[in-house]
C-alpha cells in the first residue's frame, strides 16, 4: 500500500472516530460537526478507492460524482444517491449560518456513514 493510500485512509478514519465522538458528546453536542466529519471520512474513502484504482480524485465534497467515478473504477459498486445527497450535506449546507443539523440529523449521517465506510473499506 501506498504511502500516499494509507495517508488517506488514515485521515478516512479520524473523521470517522471525530463523528463518532461528536454523537456521543453530552456536553456541547455539536451536530453540524458530526455530520461533517461523517462527510468527510466517506469522501476520503472513495477518494482512497479511485487512488486505489490509479485515478487521480478531483477536487469536490460531492459524494453522488464520487460515487459515479468509484462505479467507473469498480466493477459492480452502486449506493443510494439519496444517502449520498443527505450525506452531502454535511460538506458545506450545516457548516455555515442559514442551516443547522439536529441530532436526528447526526444520527442518520452516522449510519450512512458506517454503511459506506464497510463497503468502500472492502474496495481498498
Amino acid at each position: 500500500m501506498s504511502e500516499t493510500l494509507s495517508e488517506w485512509l488514515a485521515k478516512a478514519e479520524d473523521d470517522f472516530h471525530a463523528a463518532a465522538t461528536l454523537i456521543r458528546a453530552r456536553k456541547h453536542p455539536n451536530p453540524d460537526a458530526a455530520c461533517f466529519h461523517a462527510q468527510q471520512s466517506v469522501e476520503k474513502l472513495m477518494k482512497a478507492v479511485l487512488i486505489r484504482r490509479k485515478r487521480v480524485p478531483p477536487r469536490t465534497h460531492d459524494l453522488v460524482e464520487l460515487s459515479a467515478l468509484v462505479d467507473k473504477a469498480v466493477r459492480g459498486w452502486e449506493y443510494d444517491e439519496d444517502d449520498l445527497r443527505f450525506l452531502s450535506l454535511g460538506a458545506v449546507r450545516f457548516r455555515y449560518p442559514g442551516a443547522s443539523a439536529t441530532r436526528a440529523h447526526a444520527l442518520r449521517a452516522m449510519r450512512i456513514c458506517r454503511s459506506l465506510r464497510r463497503a468502500l473499506q472492502a474496495l481498498v
